[in-house]
């Protein structure tokens, strides 16, 4: 297998715009672009020609990645003009495929962080002779995913919807995004109109009698679908979790990037990511956190799980826990957000206007 297709858009990370000005699929994770991690896991894995099938923001990857020749590999692009869902967005990007009928093509989402062994994926789809075959994983609570059982051999019997009873959990295994389709189920794909694969060509495929294999890989898997799961994306990359050939640095408890200017008696833990030209000032702590290029952290500032961001300033003695920083946005000395809270970007917090704690 030679060749995959990244699908990007979709929901992607949460991380509104006027949030963060940089292009949501561009946001650094562990020092570098999100995407990088998946096409250089990709190229890893022996895949060397990737379409990125895009349904937004595609002007934003080309001038950044270009021909892909820099991570070894020969990149496309195809943008839909409406909107065509999974299934569609597949079938869309078909015709720049260099694969015969029965080759496999890797298929991954671009809104997720796995460590899943894509060579055993590949393998296990040839082995088995599967049309399509799914990576899934298994997760402690499933009732917001689709469900996928399968039978003792690992064939596929079922895709359930999200269950709303106990009596519907009738297993614990979950979609996890990437797949091997043989090259002729993506071309039988109709053409001209949003498609899903999870929820109309996996069940009609079922349906036709066609053999779907699961194979099971409980390695790390992260939804980056809102922005807290973003920044603990790449804090486990950072911390060698989350695994990555592209993470500019070697894995440990931060990621300090050229430029950046870090105090001697500050402390970064838990996978923090400090970006170039950012400063970090005596006394702070910052834990667990993403500090954007030409970010400020002022003195005795705690930062923990949050993404601070592109050339925002934290003020002196600041608490900011599980929140995101807009780009640009000045939050003055002395202040506490907590809880989720979204600070726009350039959007402008004076010293001592905000606390969560109590007055005692």
């Amino acid at each position: 297998m030679t060749e995959a297709i990244l699908l990007v858009g979709g929901k992607g990370t949460r991380l509104r715009p006027l949030t963060v000005h940089t292009p949501k699929p561009m946001v650094p994770a562990a020092g570098v672009p999100f995407l990088t991690h998946q096409l250089a896991r990709a190229r890893a894995a022996g895949v060397e020609h990737v379409v990125l099938a895009t349904s937004y923001l595609a002007e934003v990857f080309e001038p950044y990645f270009g021909d892909g020749s820099s991570l070894g590999l020969h990149l496309e692009y195809v943008t839909e003009r409406e909107p065509l869902g999974t299934g569609g967005a597949i079938r869309n990007v078909a015709g720049r495929l260099h694969s015969g009928p029965g080759d496999p093509v890797l298929v991954f989402n671009g809104d997720i962080l796995t460590g899943l062994d894509i060579e055993a994926l590949v393998a296990t789809h040839r082995t088995s002779g599967a049309d399509v075959s799914l990576h899934l994983t298994r997760v402690q609570d499933p009732r917001a995913f689709g469900l996928v059982p399968t039978d003792g051999t690992g064939r596929v019997t079922a895709f359930l919807e999200k269950p709303q009873t106990p009596e519907e959990i009738v297993t614990d295994q979950i979609n996890a995004g990437a797949y091997v389709f043989n090259r002729s189920v993506i071309d039988s794909i109709p053409t001209g109109r949003p498609v899903s694969v999870e929820r109309e060509t996996f069940p009609d495929l079922l349906a036709a009698g066609a053999h779907l294999r699961g194979m099971v890989d409980s390695t790390y898997w992260l939804d980056l679908g809102t922005p807290q799961a973003f920044v603990r994306g790449s804090a486990d990359l950072v911390m060698g979790r989350a695994p990555s050939p592209a993470v500019p640095g070697r894995c440990g408890d931060r990621l300090v990037l050229p430029d950046a200017q870090v105090a001697a008696d500050a402390k970064l833990s838990e996978g923090t990511v400090v970006g170039s030209g950012a400063v970090i000032h005596e006394g702070a702590r910052v834990s667990g956190s993403a500090i954007l290029d030409g970010a400020v952290v002022g003195p005795g500032a705690v930062i923990t799980d949050s993404l601070v961001g592109a050339g925002a300033r934290i003020g002196a003695r600041s608490v900011v826990s599980d929140a995101v920083i807009g780009d640009g946005a000045q939050v003055g000395a002395d202040n506490e957000l907590r809880s989720g809270v979204r600070v726009w970007c350039d959007a402008v917090i004076p010293a001592a206007s905000i606390r969560f704690s109590s007055d005692q």
